[in-house]
């Protein structure tokens, strides 16, 4: 073999050896950047996953805030007395008609007794969030539907029945609201408040037995 032909098969040799160098250098960052990539995808999916479960405890944590539960109290009271009012002119029974005084009487001490915690813990009634709105919502529906009805037998029956489920499902709620509530204050409010819902719904209960 020629010197010139032993260098030029020499370059090509190198030249082989030097793109096999670079492929080998390429397939390697490949391989770390598809095992960065990789890496990088499961620690967004634990992040998701870890923002979407945080994500789901803060909603259940606060379905009862302070305002929250303020709110839905006021909705209660405030519903509960225009009923009363009504039944205490409307009812033909006197024992429904003394029940709508009672319902007057009692819940406007207790929207008071709200009122006044409501300054000492620095909280606010949100009145529009789902659950005291739905209350609200169905308060009004009623009176109306009791406001338009004819007085009589029927008329006492009706609003009895109303008192009993409307009282019960106060008080379910805000049973449910004590549980998840950690200011004392309010923890002390609200079982003297659950009492006296269900004092009412139990006297409910008994005047809608003795209808007939």
């Amino acid at each position: 073999m020629t010197g010139h032909a032993l260098r030029i098969t020499t370059s090509l040799a190198l030249c082989v050896a030097a793109l096999g160098a670079c492929n080998r250098a390429d397939n390697a960052a490949d391989t770390a950047a598809a095992r960065t990539d990789s890496a990088a995808g499961r620690v967004d999916s634990t992040t998701n996953a870890m923002g979407d479960s945080a994500s789901r405890a803060a909603n259940a944590a606060g379905s009862w805030t302070n305002d929250h539960i303020f709110g839905f109290a006021h909705n209660a009271d405030n519903g509960e007395i225009a009923l009363g009012k009504l039944a205490s002119t409307k009812a033909t029974n006197s024992v429904v008609k003394s029940f709508g005084s009672q319902m007057v009487k009692d819940h406007q001490a207790m929207m008071s007794e709200a009122h006044a915690l409501m300054g000492k813990v620095n909280a606010t009634a949100d009145s529009t969030w789902s659950d005291a709105k739905d209350l609200a919502d169905d308060g009004t529906e009623k009176l109306k539907e009791l406001t338009d009805k004819e007085k009589g037998a029927d008329w006492d029956k009706n609003y009895i029945e109303s008192q009993v489920d409307m009282h019960q499902r106060v008080l379910d709620k805000l049973q449910d609201a004590a549980k998840n509530n950690t200011n004392a204050d309010i923890t002390a409010a609200l079982s003297k408040t659950t009492a006296k819902v269900q004092e009412h719904l139990t006297k409910a209960q008994s005047i809608k037995a003795g209808l007939k």
